[in-house]
């Protein structure tokens, strides 16, 4: 079922509840039996009913998923209060009722409508409401269309993101995606605070849409998506649990896209080559590796680590992918610059210090695409192809691997394999045209971060938005109001040469509007 079909499909339903629930009542209020059928015309003259004609803008907020969950209880609400029926225990029935009270009133009592109803809340907690109402609605809208909140929980985008960081991720850039999971608690992601408990019902499900935007991803933007899976099953971790969360429900990642539809990808010791020729990062992109090193002397204290060589990752015993164990004697650290690797190999306490890679043919069982055919790790990795919308793939047992989650996951495909045939919907294949977009999502920090190197490509569904600025970075480490990371207050994400705080300015205009605030107020009180 498309996007429209689902969409039409709802909006009829609740044009027939709502004309079998109200019918009679629009009669009372004066207005035809006929205008609680006609779609959308008789929204408008709900709106008259309830005393509410200049506020129309609440007839759009009714087909938006997400905000019409806050609208409907409200609607419910004014309709039965507009006859009369203003105890609060009937307040409650409408709303635990999801409306159908409405069809008690409407059929079973004999009320009366009230012409002229006064909309001024009766006692200050119900001017309350009205208010916290009103602002929910407002911030759902911004969060779920146009800009969600977002902060840094890893380091793979160290240097240029912090953990720590506060963004404000733009959903309008690539265009703002609807809501799939109809039934939410708003401006929560997929658990209720403090509780671990569920924000959504898995059904129903609507359809994927997305608004247009305003540009593509472009090579080494910062993009925020929903992690392809939500579970390290697909990495061959076996003490990972399964999970199955619908789409937009599935963590937020933060990742560099490296790597377009399209593109010929690989990994050469960690840099990233596209169709032969290595990729260039922005300068306020730093590539960071690990490195496997051993002390002499004394041990590098952590404020030596963070203030001197800008080491942020912590430390710890080296992995030997031989041995499959933990080398005591031989530490590592995971997050390393060239500039700080360039001061580290002077620093007398370190007997020596190299980087932490595999050989070209060395495997790693949990690289993409975990299949015994393709010996790749995170330092030598491809070559492989990135899809994109429309173009057509010739499939083979040898190559199946690496697009086999794509067509069967992403692309919703019964893809089997029966001998040497590769089928879809049974019927046997040899080539596969792709419907949508697919990326190659990085972290700079390619020592110690899980990416498209573990999960494959990111299909552009998957997408939520670009962050675009840091309002706030908290560093858990410091101490005091050292905490904050004043440098980092109200910075760009993207842009050349050192971040600038614009939070000076903010604290002027803030300044100002207040100074405004108190002479307007002053000058009206003196009318």
């Amino acid at each position: 079922m498309t996007f429209t079909q689902a969409f039409i499909l709802f909006f009829l339903l609740v044009q027939l509840i709502h004309f079998l629930g109200t019918w009679k009542l629009y009669i009372k209020a004066g207005r035809k039996a006929w205008e609680a059928a006609v779609p959308i015309y008789n929204a408008f003259v709900l709106m008259k009913i309830i005393n509410r004609p200049k506020e129309w803008y609440w007839v759009i907020l009714l087909f938006i998923p997400i905000i019409q969950l806050i609208v409907f209880p409200v609607l419910w609400v004014e309709t039965i209060r507009s006859f009369g029926r203003t105890n609060r225990m009937e307040t409650i029935l409408v709303v635990v009722t999801l409306g159908f009270y409405i069809y008690y009133v409407n059929y079973m009592l004999d009320v009366e409508y009230v012409h002229e109803r006064s909309l001024k809340p009766r006692t200050p907690a119900g001017e309350w409401i009205a208010s916290i109402l009103f602002a929910v609605v407002a911030a759902t809208l911004v969060h779920t269309y146009v800009m969600q909140p977002f902060v840094i929980p890893s380091s793979s985008l160290e240097k240029t993101l912090l953990v720590g960081d506060f963004l404000f991720v733009s959903k309008i850039h690539y265009g703002a995606r609807t809501p799939m999971t109809s039934v939410a608690l708003p401006m929560v992601h997929d658990a209720i605070p403090f509780t671990g408990m569920k924000s959504y019902l898995k059904e129903p499900q609507l359809p994927y849409f997305r608004f247009p935007g305003f540009e593509s991803i472009e090579r080494n933007d910062i993009v925020v998506f929903n992690w392809p899976a939500d579970t390290l099953t697909v990495i061959d971790d076996p003490r990972s649990p399964a999970i199955h969360k619908p789409l937009d429900k599935r963590s937020n990642y933060v990742k560099r896209c490296v790597g377009l539809p399209g593109d010929k990808l690989e990994v050469r010791d960690g840099y990233v080559f596209i169709d032969g020729k290595q990729n260039e990062l922005p300068d306020r992109a730093k590539l960071q590796f690990s490195y496997k090193f051993l002390p002499k002397g004394r041990y590098l204290t952590a404020e030596e680590l963070v203030n001197v060589y800008d080491i942020t990752d912590g430390m710890g015993n080296a992995f030997d992918v031989n041995t499959q164990k933990m080398k005591k004697d031989t530490l590592i650290f995971p997050a390393v610059t060239e500039e700080s690797f360039q001061r580290l190999k002077n620093n007398q306490n370190i007997q020596y210090i190299e980087k932490s890679t595999l050989a070209k043919g060395v495997r790693d069982k949990s690289v993409f695409p975990h299949s015994e055919n393709y010996n790749w790790n995170n330092y030598e990795f491809g070559p492989i192809t990135i899809p994109a919308k429309g173009m057509t793939v010739e499939l083979t047992k040898e190559n199946l691997p690496l697009y086999k989650r794509a067509i069967s996951e992403y692309e919703g495909q019964n893809l089997t394999v029966k001998g040497d045939q590769i089928m879809i919907d049974g019927k046997a294949i040899t080539s596969y045209t792709f419907k949508q977009d697919y990326y190659w999502m990085m972290g700079d920090n390619r020592g110690n971060s899980q990416d498209s190197r573990s999960w494959g490509f990111v299909p552009f569904d998957h997408v939520l938005g670009k962050p675009v600025f840091v309002w706030m970075s908290w560093d858990s480490n410091a101490k005091g109001l050292n905490k904050i990371r004043w440098n980092r207050l109200f910075t760009t994400v993207s842009g050349d040469g050192t971040p600038v705080s614009y939070f000076k300015y903010f604290l002027i205009l803030l300044a100002g509007w207040f100074v405004f605030n108190y002479f307007r107020k002053k000058k009206k009180a003196a009318k």
